[in-house]
């Protein structure tokens, strides 16, 4: 009796995963996972998570690549900054939505962030 091993979906996206990580480079794996981590605990815009990944020591090239690789709701991420940031202190609509473009979000994302917290 021959016995047929069969990859249920989650090994076959893990074999996948393994196969597309080997293509990237070590230096782009390790940005994917800084940037992962940094979106765990706090928001951050495209541009502000690529320059944070810079200021860790990762190329323009290597960060740019692992935010751009990442699943990422950017107007999610202006909705939660704006959140953190009506925590912390004060501001009109305007000062917020300023504020966030700032941080670079885009004029759309900030707009969006600022009525997300109901402004």
């Amino acid at each position: 009796e021959t016995t047929i091993a069969v990859a249920t979906p989650t090994e076959t996206e893990a074999v996948e995963e393994a196969e597309a990580d080997s293509d990237l480079t070590l230096a782009q794996q390790n940005a994917i996972g800084q940037a992962e981590s940094y979106l765990s605990f706090t928001a951050f815009s495209r541009e502000g998570l690529i320059e944070q990944l810079e200021y860790e020591g990762y190329s323009n090239a290597d960060a740019t690549f692992a935010v751009d690789a990442i699943n990422v709701d950017w107007n999610e991420q202006a909705a939660l900054q704006a959140e953190q940031y009506l925590e912390l202190m004060s501001f009109s609509r305007q000062g917020l939505i300023d504020q966030l473009l700032y941080e670079g979000f885009t004029q759309e994302q900030a707009e969006y962030g600022a009525s997300a917290v109901g402004y």
